[in-house]
């Protein structure tokens, strides 16, 4: 099924792509039409590309004259040759509201009833008869779309829900196969178009995640012309044939648990999320180094050199990795001989742990000097931070040449 998809991007963008792939656009709705969202829900004015019949004033003005059967006209290819104005093709996009309300529905449904018809089973139009008949026959379209969400059931009963992003490997957007009518309700003149998708069995890629998958079509294949072709009027075995799983690759992974609310939107609702079982993420890529270098073992892939080597990490520039991480500088080791043997080594030079140290003679003055500064801070008595007194004098302090004074000072008069 697909009960949620994406379409992030403006028409502009829509419309260019489709005409890069090969399917004319005539005409397109303005970008505040159609809802540009990555959780695009039931309800919502999505795109939907389809083919009509533009009908010349001739051909119009003869066929309000025409005595001919209707079932026949049903029937014929409107490129028969009838002796009036040729018809021709209007290739358009279009909003139209996800959740298909049949023609000749009088009042608005609710949301429950809606909810039931944003999904057709390609079984379903097998027979002709039932809701689907009239849309099959003269309304079929394409669905326009980023990808689509579809929701992994697991742990005990299935009651953890993992969302996953389904898209095209390509990266191309993503055409469904569907159904459209146009509905006005009792009372109101205005014309609503609704539509919805047909879904198949899913592919074996896809069969982990669910049995079934919207039928997703090629925009240069035959299937998708068959498809769109507004000269066949009725349902045919090879209109059925369209309607199979998709053969393409696709590309799924699981995607943030956010998207579960329709409310909420993201374009990290289409971005992978990490795995916390993945080895290779940079929290455990640190932690396994760290311990492969304190056991002295060589880590693979070049990550870590063998202990002494100069030679610099190989980096990957075409693409992010850990492996472009940098390598750390190396420090002077320092190793502890076994006990009892009194040594100590400093980056490779031996010395007893009893051996005198001789400081140097000007390491003498430098000591001697510090000891008379300290024995002259001692003398000083401290002043009270609360009692304004006078503040001490040395004996031998002079009163400076120019007449500057301390401050203490002057703030004692």
């Amino acid at each position: 099924m697909c009960g949620r998809y994406a379409l992030g991007v403006r028409m502009a963008f829509i419309r260019h792509r489709l005409q890069e792939q090969g399917l004319q656009v005539d005409d397109a709705p303005p970008d505040d039409e159609v809802r540009e969202t990555y959780n695009f829900a039931p309800g919502n004015i999505g795109a939907v590309y389809r083919v009509d019949i533009h009908h010349g004033e001739e051909r119009q003005d003869a066929e309000s004259h025409s005595t001919e059967d209707p079932a026949d006209k049903v029937t014929r290819s409107p490129y028969q040759s009838t002796g009036m104005q040729k018809q021709s093709r209007k290739s358009k996009i279009q909003g139209m509201k996800w959740g298909l309300v049949p023609f000749w529905t009088k009042r608005k449904p609710d949301y429950g009833s809606l909810m039931r018809t944003i999904n057709c089973r390609d079984d379903s139009l097998v027979d002709d008869r039932g809701m689907w008949t009239s849309m099959k026959r003269t309304k079929r379209c394409v669905v326009v779309c980023q990808g689509f969400y579809e929701w992994l059931k697991k742990g005990p009963g299935g009651k953890e829900k993992v969302p996953h992003f389904v898209k095209r490997k390509d990266g191309e957007l993503m055409l469904f196969a569907g159904l459209w009518d146009c509905v006005s309700y009792e009372g109101s003149d205005e014309k609503l178009y609704t539509y919805t998708i047909i879904t198949t069995s899913s592919n074996p890629y896809l069969k982990f995640l669910h049995d079934r998958m919207p039928v997703i079509l090629d925009p240069n294949s035959e299937e998708i012309k068959v498809w769109l072709d507004p000269s066949r009027t009725t349902w045919s075995k090879e209109l059925q044939s369209v309607l199979k799983p998709y053969e393409g690759d696709l590309e799924c992974y699981p995607v943030p648990k956010e998207v579960g609310k329709v409310g909420n939107n993201s374009p990290d609702f289409i971005v992978p999320v990490s795995s916390k079982e993945n080895k290779s993420n940079i929290a455990n890529f640190f932690a396994n180094a760290k311990k492969k270098t304190e056991s002295g073992v060589k880590v693979e892939g070049n990550i870590q050199e063998a202990e002494g080597s100069t030679h610099p990490r190989p980096a990957k520039n075409d693409e992010w990795s850990e492996d472009n991480a940098l390598k750390p500088a190396a420090g002077v080791k320092r190793e502890c001989t076994p006990e009892g043997s009194g040594e100590v080594t400093y980056g490779g030079t031996k010395k007893l742990k009893t051996e005198p140290i001789t400081p140097s003679p000007n390491k003498a003055a430098e000591r001697s000097s510090a000891s008379k500064q300290q024995a002259s801070y001692a003398r000083r008595t401290t002043r009270s931070a609360t009692h304004n007194e006078k503040p001490w004098k040395r004996a031998d302090e002079k009163k400076p040449a120019d007449g500057s004074q301390r401050i203490t000072k002057f703030f004692s008069k």
